[in-house]
């Protein structure tokens, strides 16, 4: 994936990078700072261009701090394959059009022939990263109260959450307005771990994994009626069929 990520980035030696030889490692990514990302000053760069320094692991982490990346820093490899990734996004953004039109002619151009499926939906005609997209979500966002995140479908998906949680509340009042809490912390856990602190815990946590394994056992039953939305009422061609041999 980082070679495919290289290549698509332009860099000179991304057939033959390694990612186990620390050389290449540290010049890839004083190259990625230099030509793509240009995070620091150029006068700000010379702890990572001193590729030799025994100092070099040091001024990498802290690069990574400075790029906000969320991966342990105790994994260069996964932080390299993250700053790869930040460059691509920002190779990308600076010229969104290009690459949008490049990838719309592929996919235009490539025959499949597996059955195209032709959705009625709105929203999969969006672009969700659009400057309009982007206002909508933070508006709404303000209308809700809800502190926008820098990466606005991380606010959608906040929203979203913040809807379905209010609409579920409003139904329950709605449908059993005197409905009592379950008592967890009364309830017989079923072993004993030898301290009552534990047991408790054992009990919520218990409570939460059930609480996802619903969640997951609807998605499942999402996907398979989307599945058979897709595969229903087959339509066959009489034209082809034969009588006798």
């Amino acid at each position: 994936m980082v070679r495919r990520k290289l290549e698509a980035l332009g860099y000179h030696s991304a057939d033959s990078f390694d990612i186990n030889d620390s050389r290449q490692f540290r010049a890839l990514v004083l190259w990625l700072e230099d030509q793509v990302i240009r995070h620091y000053k150029i006068e700000d760069r010379e702890d990572l261009r001193n590729i030799d320094s025994k100092l070099w692991n040091s001024s990498f982490e802290k690069y990574c701090k400075d790029l906000e990346c969320p991966i342990a820093l105790n994994d260069q490899q996964e932080c390299l394959e993250w700053v790869v990734g930040l460059a691509v996004k920002l190779e990308y953004n600076d010229d969104k059009q290009k690459y949008s039109k490049q990838v719309s002619e592929a996919i235009r151009n490539t025959k499949s022939s597996a059955p195209v499926v032709k959705s009625s939906n709105p929203l999969d005609n969006l672009d969700f990263y659009s400057d309009e997209f982007r206002k909508g979500v933070n508006a709404l966002a303000d209308m809700l109260q809800i502190i926008p995140h820098p990466d606005h479908l991380v606010t959608l998906e906040a929203i979203c959450t913040l809807i379905v949680r209010s609409l579920s509340s409003e139904n329950n009042l709605n449908n059993n307005k005197e409905a009592k809490a379950f008592p967890i912390m009364e309830s017989d856990l079923g072993f004993d771990m030898g301290d009552y602190i534990l047991n408790q815990a054992a009990k919520v946590l218990r409570l939460l994994y059930i609480h996802d394994l619903r969640d997951l056992q609807t998605k499942i039953n999402e996907c398979i009626v989307a599945v058979q939305t897709i595969t229903a009422n087959p339509k066959t061609d009489t034209k082809l069929g034969k009588v006798g041999f």
